[in-house]
């Protein structure tokens, strides 16, 4: 169910997680149409800073200094993905932070696992998570129903998201649009929108689980969010 909606200024900050160079140099981690996204992503913090929204950039680093039982590793016993030594990890250029943007270090899904964020944000008074990144089913998902546990309202941007495959990401939004209680799902364009303070209609959760979603229908779904 489409449903007009406003962010009030001041109560809005834009998290992105993830935008690592792994994922589109290296071939186990490759995310599909990656070059969209980042470019989806780049219009997205043009209309945070025009519009002073709190920007925070997110990478996924691991130390296996610290004990990680079951985490895979490599041949030579690294971390097999997002190692701490690995210059893929990297933050891609074109969405790198900018002077005085927050660039925070995680070594699990979500940006809420460890440490002071939510905390944070809510001593700021932020309400509204604007939320991209990748991989969809993976740290987007963790982060988003961490937020919305936390009480934040998030508006997930569907088309500055992504994961292995079309498939993979299109499921990871409907399943989350499923259970997003308190925000919404809209695109890039729309979310611009309402940083810059317009009224947009987005996709709200209405009842339990009303996407119903199969093998032959997912896609259509998806693109009526």
């Amino acid at each position: 169910m489409k449903n007009p909606i406003s962010i009030r200024r001041g109560t809005v900050a834009a998290v992105f997680v993830d935008l690592q160079e792994e994922h589109r140099s290296d071939k186990r981690y490759l995310v599909e149409g990656f070059a969209d996204i980042l470019a989806n992503v780049q219009r997205l913090q043009e209309a945070a800073r025009r519009n002073f929204v709190p920007l925070y950039h997110w990478a996924y680093i691991v130390d296996l200094a610290e004990a990680r039982p079951f985490h895979p590793v490599d041949d030579s016993g690294k971390s097999a993905f997002s190692d701490k030594d690995d210059p893929l990890t990297a933050i891609c250029h074109e969405v790198a932070p900018q002077d005085g943007e927050a660039m925070l270090i995680k070594q699990e899904a979500s940006a809420f696992g460890k440490g002071d964020f939510a905390v944070k944000l809510q001593a700021a008074g932020i309400e509204w998570l604007v939320i991209v990144g990748v991989w969809t089913e993976a740290c987007i998902d963790a982060t988003v129903k961490d937020a919305i546990a936390l009480g934040f309202r998030v508006l997930l941007i569907k088309d500055a998201c992504g994961s292995a495959t079309a498939a993979m990401h299109q499921t990871g939004i409907l399943n989350l649009a499923n259970r997003l209680y308190g925000g919404g799902v809209t695109n890039t364009l729309d979310a611009c929108r309402l940083m810059a303070g317009d009224t947009v209609s987005v996709w709200q959760v209405e009842g339990s689980v009303p996407l119903r979603f199969t093998f032959e229908n997912a896609a259509q779904l998806y693109a009526e969010l």
